[in-house]
């Protein structure tokens, strides 16, 4: 399993490197909206959509929203909103997360009307965080720290869970995670904004501000994470999909940059 994760991790970053580097605004826009309607094709299995007709119908209608949304990126007051309508239906999640922890919310599976809102709840702020944050400034960089700081917060839990991990962080979402790791992904977390803040060319804020910055990208990416781990654990399946050998579908591999990506533009945006 490792070794097809590593095969293909390098096979799409160089291709995700040269969308972010090399397209303009525009052209990321629609590369990410092509990523959205992955994400959304396998989102409407785990909702209970199954025949094709309507899953089709279902990543049309998003992608819809998600060009309305666009509308916002010229306007700081509306992005502002945007961003803070993901920012707060996150910190809804993670209560969410916390309840089902603890017991305190029903095991059944997130189908019909729910789920539509909130697979429009995950991609539609999330694409436009990313396209928001392409648009800045040094956006280009900007976007590669932010894919940095998702893949930090994974990496660094990953490998200090193997090593290290002895107790469970939500046993009930996902028995595999420890406080170990959640540990090792802060910590890596941490010393990659520093780095990215010292040797890059990205406007990132500093001191304190970026601390936080870095803090708040951990969580929302351990949130994203859990949050498709108690999505697919409440409707009894592994993966979202199987388009990417060893790391399962793409909502697999997008599941914390859901989170980071509206957490991270509203960071910048608000800081």
């Amino acid at each position: 399993m490792l070794k097809w994760r590593v095969i293909t991790a390098l096979i799409l970053l160089p291709l995700v490197l040269g969308v972010v580097f090399f397209l303009p605004t525009a052209g990321f826009a629609l590369a990410m909206a092509v990523v959205v309607a992955l994400g959304a094709w396998e989102w409407t299995h785990l909702i209970g959509i199954q025949a094709q007709r309507e899953r089709l119908a279902h990543v049309g209608a998003l992608l819809v929203l998600v060009a309305g949304s666009a509308a916002a990126l010229g306007s700081a007051t509306a992005a502002s909103v945007v961003l803070a309508i993901g920012v707060v239906g996150w910190l809804g999640l993670i209560g969410w997360l916390v309840a089902y922890q603890r017991g305190r919310a029903a095991d059944t599976p997130v189908t019909g009307r729910p789920g539509t809102v909130l697979g429009l709840l995950l991609f539609v702020p999330a694409w436009f965080g990313l396209v928001f944050v392409h648009g800045q400034p040094g956006g280009a960089w900007l976007v590669f720290s932010l894919l940095v700081l998702t893949w930090a917060a994974d990496v660094g839990a990953y490998f200090a869970g193997r090593a290290l991990g002895r107790r469970r962080l939500a046993p009930r979402i996902s028995p595999g995670k420890t406080m170990e790791g959640a540990a090792g992904g802060l910590a890596l977390t941490l010393v990659a904004a520093w780095l990215l803040a010292s040797v890059l060319p990205a406007p990132l804020p500093g001191g304190l501000s970026l601390v936080f910055l870095a803090v708040a990208m951990f969580v929302a990416s351990v949130a994203g994470d859990l949050f498709e781990s108690m999505i697919k654990r409440r409707c009894g399946v592994k993966d979202s999909g199987t388009l990417l050998p060893g790391h399962g579908g793409v909502l697999d591999r997008i599941d914390s940059l859901t989170a980071t990506a509206p957490v991270f533009a509203a960071g910048l945006s608000w800081l």
